[in-house]
């Protein structure tokens, strides 16, 4: 089963068909028919299921409301408000035609990742351009490369990466002056990560809580990080330091 990041679908498509007329003096609109929208969008998911040799899928698409917003208020603030015309009515339709997923106050991402690692099927497969989606253990494909396969390892310390690089179309900085080359180069060289991440931002004048607000911004949910019973997200925290690898001694030292 393909499992299929469709705001990007609807968004390709609707922003495909809208056109502005000029009609001088200070007039312009812009214009859409919706059939070139479901035509463009049902174009481009029959691309998507030809490549994958895959016609069983489902359209996942973010809900109206984000819990990111609510721990941080600017998050994606700078995004033209306006969704394209046609975008809604294509959901809708999309809602009454196809099996889809929108879970309350989470994006598409989250809800693939939920299902993806909820079901852990290895005949699924996660389709999104979105360079988030390498967080999630799945069978990835980006729409352009070959198919992927991410591992629990891959997904976490891509989480990271993305936690020290940030992400300028979603809003949050990351820490200051520290891109994927040398955020990867920085969890190479250090056994425990989080503590790395940490001082990699109180480094740079900033704290330990300015390094988890980004952690949590930049985290794709996974089954485990949300919960079922009451539809809520479980906001991330860095698990405890493990210290298994020490010998300790076998007698009392006075």
């Amino acid at each position: 089963m393909l499992l299929i990041d469709s705001d990007f679908l609807a968004y390709k498509a609707s922003q495909a068909c809208e056109i502005g007329i000029d009609f001088g003096n200070d007039v312009i609109i812009s214009q859409s028919q919706f059939s070139d929208v479901l035509r463009v969008f049902e174009n481009e998911l029959n691309k998507v299921t030809k490549a994958m040799m895959e016609d069983d899928f489902i359209l996942y698409f973010s809900s109206t409301k984000n819990f990111r917003k609510e721990i941080y208020p600017d998050y994606k603030g700078h995004r033209m408000k306006r969704k394209p015309l046609g975008y809604r009515r294509l959901i809708n339709h999309c809602r009454t035609n196809y099996k889809y997923c929108i879970r309350p106050n989470l994006e598409a991402d989250d809800a693939i990742g939920i299902d993806a690692t909820m079901f852990n099927n290895p005949e699924n497969i996660v389709v999104s351009p979105d360079k988030d989606m390498k967080q999630i253990p799945s069978v990835l494909w980006n729409m352009t490369d070959d198919v992927v396969e991410i591992t629990v390892e891959d997904g976490d310390r891509w989480h990271l990466i993305q936690t020290l690089s940030g992400d300028p179309t979603d809003g949050y900085s990351g820490c200051p002056g520290i891109g994927v080359k040398r955020a990867t180069e920085l969890l190479d060289r250090n056994e425990n990560k989080w503590e790395a991440v940490c001082k990699a931002f109180t480094d740079r004048g900033l704290s330990d809580d300015d390094a988890l607000l980004n952690a949590r911004l930049a985290k794709i949910l996974r089954q485990e990080d949300y919960d079922l019973t009451n539809s809520q997200p479980i906001l991330w925290n860095p698990k405890p330091v493990s210290y298994t690898h020490l010998t300790l001694p076998t007698k009392r030292i006075v």
